[in-house]
């Protein structure tokens, strides 16, 4: 339904002044002056004529209804316009006009009225508060912005009306085109997801780039990019990350967490490559759009001069990459056609009074060799050096090959016309060599995303009407955390191992289980409202006879009523002394866009001093688990170091895709920590040895 707003056979503007400094003359100017086919409709109460175009009064009034309508009036006098679009029969709208939710308070009720009644009539609506959208395939440009885009493969979504406009002035600055190009604004009914869902599959755009300040759907968002992403590269710029989705959090999962975490998995899981800086938004954009798909990882350097061949070297071997290893017979064409002083391996140094025909041997070396996925071709400019003749001959063999092809001629005085040929041409060209080869890293990156089977979830057999049970009795006693006891019952129903453990209710009794359960044992207070028992002394470890059991009972109580004299004691648990293992930590927090959020990493002082934890979006996949526990920093620690046998890597995450289960079972988990999941040698598994559970 989105095509009447981006291929509309006729147009109506609402605020088609006379007025020259008129928002709404400046929208129908922009319209009339890039070439719309279509029909165009000024809409002003009095006006007989608008740039030379009849004006009718209102919506009711025209001879027809048209496909798209677009509003730049005052906010108090939007509501009756849409109202005459939905008698008309309108079906879509774009509502320039702003002074709503943005700005609080009235524009908040006003902005909820107003997508009530596009909702109502069945419409679509871009906006409000928004710069306006620009199609260059129907030649429609129905914004205030100052220019029109070229022509172009890169579909552009934006949350930021300023940031299109210094997007676009760049872009025509470099030449760089666009296919679609749309200002969400306040994105009250057509958002992000409803974007992706309309260009995937769409023939005129090679890639989309958003610039998102956030995401309302985050479910919706992961589960659209990853189908879109199979077909068509999304590059993703993401401001305001790095403070507003913190918040106070009780567990070690909670304050370790925030949107930049949530962001993060969300962008790795559903395939969308994440830019950081802007130049890096448009480094990706051009790759994707001028070249084609690399196949493989492995890298050709072409270059004049050693030290920029150097520098790119390292960068490949840095960004996972790697340098192309030549064929003989590669090698010995470079032999027989470039000087002796060449260097006739990869990087393939053609020596600093390089011409066009060297770099001819060279390129055309490398792009017939098998084992090359894709050139990289260095130039600092020399006396010697023929520019023009160089970027003929770049553009030639990239063209003969299907094989991603980028430059980075490093300078900027004597290089003008060069990069002009080579932007003309589809050849990005990198200002230095990192930032070639970083963006074919990316390709990669998505290259494999793309080619990767679909995920697998594994579902286990659990006891979640037990689980259901549990809640609602913790529910109705008041609470929204769960005593470890309750905690306990939880793990056992998702079929988690827990140490052997029962709550004693005084010295003796305490004795009596430990020594039933088998000394040495564990005792921990046992309280709904002692949240980190340690702190307060509430643990005792290595107890070895009944004697200590019952002073360990007595100190532990006293320690707990003195430093928690409100708290509620339950008694104090007793439990088996688990042998030694890697500590892990398997926590939960729920975002508030996109959901639970598990984080797993090495537990004990690691996850308090390293804070090395990695988080992904439940549902969390089999592979997904792989490559999060792969991801975190002490990860060869669990491989096994200086002789040390592997761990139970297996267990981990069996652990892992259990708490997804549960969480998405129950969506009233706000925070859960397993810490500490002690897992022992490969083949012998992990115990759960102490975990929280905090309700809604």
């Amino acid at each position: 339904m989105l095509e009447t707003i981006f291929s509309p056979k006729s147009v109506a503007v609402v605020g088609a002044s006379p007025n020259p400094n008129r928002l709404g003359h400046v929208v129908l100017k922009n319209i009339i002056e890039n070439d719309y086919q279509g029909v165009v409709y000024p809409i002003h109460p009095s006006a007989t004529s608008v740039l030379g175009r009849p004006a009718y009064p209102n919506i009711l009034s025209l001879p027809e209804t048209p496909d798209l309508v677009v509003i730049v009036i005052p906010p108090q006098q939007v509501l009756a316009v849409v109202d005459e679009c939905g008698q008309k029969g309108v079906r879509g709208l774009v509502v320039i006009t702003a002074g709503f939710k943005e700005v609080g308070g009235e524009g908040k009720e006003l902005e909820r009225q107003l997508l009530a009644k596009v909702q109502q009539y069945g419409m679509r609506m871009i906006g409000p508060n928004c710069l306006g959208i620009i199609d260059t395939v129907s030649s429609l440009n129905v914004s205030f912005a100052a220019l029109m885009p070229f022509k172009g493969e890169i579909a552009l979504m934006s949350q930021s009306g300023a940031m299109c406009t210094a997007i676009l002035d760049w872009s025509k600055a470099q030449g760089i085109g666009f296919s679609r190009f749309v200002s969400l604004g306040n994105k009250a009914d057509v958002d992000e997801v409803a974007l992706l869902h309309a260009w995937n599959h769409d023939p005129h755009s090679k890639v989309i780039l958003a610039y998102l300040e956030g995401i309302n759907d985050g479910p919706g968002f992961v589960a659209a990019a990853r189908e879109v992403t199979k077909n068509t590269p999304v590059i993703a710029i993401k401001s305001g990350t790095t403070a507003a989705g913190t918040r106070a959090a009780s567990s070690h999962t909670g304050s370790l967490a925030g949107s930049e975490a949530a962001y993060e998995a969300a962008f790795q899981q559903s395939g969308i490559l994440r830019a950081r800086t802007m130049n890096e938004l448009f480094d990706l954009a051009m790759l994707f759009a001028y070249q084609p798909l690399i196949k493989g990882n492995r890298v050709a350097i072409i270059t004049n001069a050693g030290g920029p061949g150097i520098i790119a070297t390292d960068a490949v071997e840095r960004s996972g990459l790697k340098m192309a290893t030549f064929a003989p017979e590669t090698v010995t064409a470079l032999q027989a056609k470039l000087p002796p002083t060449a260097n006739f391996f990869n990087p393939i140094d053609i020596i600093g009074d390089a011409r066009s025909d060297r770099y001819e041997v060279g390129l055309r070396a490398a792009l017939s060799d098998p084992g090359v996925d894709a050139a990289i071709v260095l130039l600092t400019p020399q006396a010697q050096s023929d520019l023009i003749e160089t970027c003929e001959v770049i553009i030639q063999l990239s063209q003969l090959h299907h094989k991603p092809v980028v430059t980075s001629f490093m300078g900027a005085y004597s290089l003008g016309p060069a990069l002009e040929m080579l932007s003309a041409n589809f050849i990005p060209n990198y200002t230095f060599p990192e930032r070639a080869v970083q963006s074919l890293a990316s390709m990669v990156r998505y290259t494999e995303w793309r080619d990767r089977p679909e995920p697998t979830y594994r579902i286990f057999e659990v006891d979640k009407e037990r689980v259901r049970a549990l809640f609602a009795s913790v529910r109705e006693s008041g609470r929204v955390e769960l005593g470890e006891i309750e905690a306990r019952e939880v793990i056992d129903a998702y079929g988690m191992r827990l140490p052997k453990s029962r709550l004693a209710s005084s010295p003796d009794e305490a004795a009596q289980i430990a020594a039933e359960i088998g000394f040495p044992v564990v005792m921990k207070i046992s309280s709904p409202d002692i949240l980190h028992k340690t702190d307060i002394g509430g643990v005792r470890v290595g107890i070895t006879d009944a004697a200590n059991a019952r002073d360990s009972y007595e100190l532990i109580e006293y320690r707990a009523r003195k430093y928690s004299p409100g708290a509620r004691i339950w008694g104090v648990l007793v439990q088996e002394m688990v042998r030694k293992g890697r500590e892990i930590l398997v926590g939960v927090t729920r975002d508030p866009q996109f959901g639970p959020l598990i984080g797993v990493g090495m537990g004990g002082i690691y996850v308090e001093v390293l804070k090395d934890i990695a988080f992904r979006l439940a549902p969390i996949s089999e592979q997904e688990a792989d490559e999060q526990l792969r991801s975190i920093r002490t990860f060869p620690l669990l491989r096994g170091v200086r002789g040390e046998p592997p761990a139970d890597i297996a267990a981990i995450e069996e652990t892992v895709l259990r708490v997804s289960q549960l969480v998405m079972d129950f969506p009233e988990i706000v925070e859960m920590d397993i810490n500490p999941l002690v897992v022992h040698n490969q083949g012998e598994g992990a115990i759960v040895l102490d975990a929280r559970i905090i309700l809604k």
